[in-house]
């Protein structure tokens, strides 16, 4: 059974940092692109951070320089380093996966920057 299970979310203040972990299970985790998407409330999902198998990554441009999407396949793990957090960061977190079958998604992790 396929799962996505993101965790690391929380409250932090503008400028601080949280590493955000997606445990995948039920797919051959490491053959495939893995994504981070975001959705603040009231606004549509964005995607945020790609990575390849051969750990190619793309980033949108508003977390270029400021985030790290990296992954273990050994552990079956994909994390999202945030660093540098501004308000607008603000949303529910989600980790992802196309397969044949369709697009997989976890229930989200909620992070807020705020003072």
């Amino acid at each position: 059974q396929l799962q996505l299970v993101e965790s690391g979310g929380g409250l932090v203040q503008p400028g601080g940092s949280l590493r955000l972990s997606c445990a995948a299970s039920g797919f051959g985790f490491r053959y495939y692109d893995l994504q981070w998407y975001r959705q603040a409330l009231g606004k549509e999902r964005e995607l945020v951070a790609t990575i390849t198998p051969t750990d190619v990554t793309n980033y949108a441009d508003s977390v270029k320089g400021r985030f790290t999407i990296s992954r273990d396949n050994l552990r079956n793990t994909v994390y999202l380093q945030m660093s540098s957090l501004k308000p607008e960061d603000t949303a529910v977190y989600l980790c992802s996966v196309l397969l044949s079958r369709g697009r997989a998604w976890g229930q989200g992790t909620q992070v807020t920057v705020s003072s």
